[in-house]
């Protein structure tokens, strides 16, 4: 599928968030703080599901991305009207990812139940692009944050723009 080219699902959440180094327990899904914050971020996502949204979206980046998409095939198990959407940024996307990383993505990719591929190759706008394309396509932006600038930040600033409910998830 192209931009622009999506199928209809009613409404929809899509995430934003960090990559492993810039969170406070980097790659370490072991700390503590990494546990607690996956633990807050399930019940979010099952906020989000209780209040009638069924159909989510991420990104596929490392880090808070990929949590987002397993908390949301976590839910999908106890939920059969969930959907899961992957916005690829560009074709390749975890080609040069360590081995560990590369068979989570595939799992990932694996649950989803559409996978939209927005570019055939990687360019410098690429990840905007998807990020404009998740909130484009999307009623609310979950939004794993730790107040610094970045492309969450402007996910979030984009989202605010487009009229569509921001929910800020902290990072501490």
């Amino acid at each position: 599928m192209e931009y622009g080219d999506v199928m209809e699902h009613g409404k929809s959440c899509c995430f934003s968030g960090h990559r492993p180094l810039k969170l406070p327990w980097k790659y370490d899904e072991s700390d503590e703080r990494c546990i607690e914050f996956k633990e807050k971020l399930f019940a979010v996502i099952g906020a989000v599901y209780d209040s009638g949204i069924k159909h989510f979206v991420c990104g596929m980046a490392l880090g808070c991305d990929m949590y987002c998409a397993e908390a949301v095939i976590k839910l999908k198990a106890m939920h059969s009207d969930i959907t899961l959407q992957a916005a690829v940024p560009y074709r390749g996307q975890a080609d040069n990812w360590n081995e560990y990383n590369r068979l989570r993505y595939d799992r990932i990719i694996d649950n989803c139940d559409e996978v939209t591929v927005l570019s055939e190759s990687y360019s410098p706008a690429c990840m905007a692009i998807r990020n404009r394309f998740m909130v484009d396509n999307s009623n609310v932006l979950v939004a794993c944050y730790d107040g610094m600038s970045g492309g969450t930040w402007n996910t979030i600033r984009y989202a605010q723009k487009k009229d569509i409910e921001v929910i800020q998830l902290p990072i501490e």
